[in-house]
């Protein structure tokens, strides 16, 4: 094979990467420039100046030893994000990157495809085979240090004089459309990359700290007070405008409909992901406050209820994991026919219900917190995420290739989860109701995001928040309170009366202790969703 400067080589693969890989990059920005008239002019020059920014970044690192490792490494892993944005069109950030290291070899399998596999193939593994088979020429130490300066000199010239000749056009891209930059491959991913290890990376060990350690039980004069019994069922994926809770015309809630549910509908999200929120629906801190950082070094609302050592939390989680939330409480993992006895295609969410009368009656002195994280709604498999019995709404997308389907069998899909997990939210309701004169028993389901389902070309979740779409932050969330003692403090009706204000996942810290009458000096009022509806203040 003939030998290559690797200067020429890097010329080569920064052509391919701005051709080949860039698909959903320069799509978005002829969505927003119509390649009509000088705005074809414009696009072109953007692709030489991401062609430019390219050969520019892999010569800053370029040497004997790195430059193929580099190449390979950005080729590889390019092709797999060309393949997630122009399939999915969701975008590499680094909460995204967060997102996919927490993802269990499962839910990874579910993206598996034989499109995924063309893609690395072609993009990934054939240019890389080919850029370690090629010789690369080196010359003496100064000339190649000429010769990068002079790579890096010109690249970088010729970026800045087309940015100012067409200083008009590059003014909107930058200010006006800074989304569109988010599309650019390999730069973006590497950026996140970077912008990951940053917000992640700790100096030294991680050092937890505590809060609300003062948290205490308020006490009452009234000697047959009843213990608390609260599932909190962490959802997955789920979106309210797809609830007929909420009025979507399908009947995706025909259960839930005979309960008394009081229904938020205008509930946000904290993150798109659930590894952002997850972690960010039991912290003290507000969506704006939160951050990787500040979640794992400070304790959660499981912690406080824990410190006032009359409420025992048990975690069972049907999904990929606590994300962090469980670490100091009872944890079990129902992902496996070992602890799940409920298990098919896959082990199914009813499943965390068995052997929680067990649990209760060997707690039976304390306040009870019992949190169930669903599989729920997790994409882009939809049609395994319930029983065949549930497949109501047909034709259904059985592919985790969205694009292939239309978007009635994708929503059809997803709709017949829904349906599950509306069996399987009543029959945790009716489980509670069998203690109802025992405790004073309450549910609430929260959804952790939402999910795009092809609206604008957008598929699963995770896009950067403040450009995601509503349906990943609107999510689905309600409560039901049982009967009894528990409607002697709140009043229920008084409750549904505010329900349709806009709340978020902000409000669950507080909720949450409100609901176990905890008193404790990181409580605040205010984001209390049952504050205004207790009967005693």
């Amino acid at each position: 094979m003939k030998s290559f400067s690797q200067y020429k080589l890097i010329l080569i693969v920064a052509i391919i990467l701005t051709a080949f890989y860039n698909i959903s990059f320069f799509k978005n920005v002829i969505t927003v420039y119509e390649f009509s008239g000088l705005n074809i002019v414009y696009i072109i020059s953007l692709g030489i100046v991401l062609f430019l920014l390219i050969v520019f970044l892999f010569t800053v690192f370029s040497s004997k030893y790195t430059t193929k490792p580099i190449l390979i490494v950005v080729l590889l892993t390019s092709s797999f994000t060309a393949y997630f944005m122009d399939t999915y069109h969701v975008v590499i950030d680094s909460e995204m990157i967060r997102n996919s290291l927490q993802t269990n070899l499962s839910e990874s399998a579910d993206l598996f495809s034989f499109q995924l596999v063309v893609y690395v193939l072609l993009l990934g593994i054939l240019p890389s085979f080919l850029t370690y088979k090629i010789k690369l020429e080196y010359t003496t130490f100064k000339k190649e240090l000429l010769s990068k300066i002079a790579v890096i000199v010109v690249s970088l010239s010729f970026v800045v004089i087309t940015i100012l000749t067409f200083s008009k056009f590059y003014t909107s891209f930058f200010r006006e459309h800074k989304p569109l930059r988010y599309h650019v491959n390999p730069i973006y991913w590497v950026y996140s990359i970077g912008n990951y290890v940053s917000k992640t990376l700790n100096a030294g060990p991680i050092i937890v700290k505590e809060i609300g350690i003062d948290a205490k039980i308020i006490e009452t004069n009234d000697e047959v007070d009843k213990k608390e019994l609260m599932i909190l069922v962490v959802g997955e994926a789920t979106r309210a405008n797809r609830l007929s809770l909420n009025g979507y015309e399908k009947q995706t809630n025909p259960l839930l409909e005979k309960e008394d549910i009081v229904n938020f509908p205008n509930l946000y999200s904290c993150g798109t992901s659930t590894a952002h929120s997850v972690p960010c629906m039991f912290s003290i801190f507000n969506k704006d406050d939160y951050s990787y950082k500040k979640g794992i070094s400070t304790q959660n609302v499981v912690d406080v209820l824990t410190h006032t050592k009359d409420i025992k939390v048990l975690w069972r989680d049907n999904n990929s994991s606590s994300k962090g939330v469980a670490n100091r409480v009872d944890y079990e993992d129902f992902r496996t026919s070992k602890t799940n006895t409920i298990c098919d295609d896959e082990c199914r969410d009813e499943g965390m219900l068995v052997g929680l009368d067990a649990y209760i009656k060997k707690n039976k002195n304390n306040d009870i917190l019992i949190v169930l994280h669903q599989m729920g709604n997790h994409g882009p498999a939809y049609y395994k995420r319930y029983p065949k019995a549930y497949e109501k709404f047909k034709p259904v997308c059985k592919t985790n290739q969205l694009e292939q389907c239309t978007q009635e069998e994708v929503s059809n899909a997803y709709d017949n989860a829904i349906l599950y997990t509306d069996y399987f939210l009543s029959k945790t309701i009716n489980f509670l109701k069998s203690y109802s004169k025992d405790y004073e028993t309450g549910m609430i389901y929260m959804s952790d995001h939402g999910e795009s389902l092809g609206e604008n070309g957008l598929y699963l979740h995770g896009m950067p928040y403040f450009m995601a779409p509503d349906e990943q932050k609107r999510v689905a969330s309600f409560m039901w309170l049982g009967q009894g003692d528990i409607r002697e403090d709140i009043d229920v009706d008084k409750l549904k009366s505010y329900a349709n204000k806009q709340f978020s996942q902000d409000n669950l810290f507080h909720t949450l202790l409100s609901f176990f009458e905890v008193e404790t000096k990181v409580y605040n009022k205010k984001l209390d969703i049952l504050y205004d509806a207790k009967k005693l203040q």
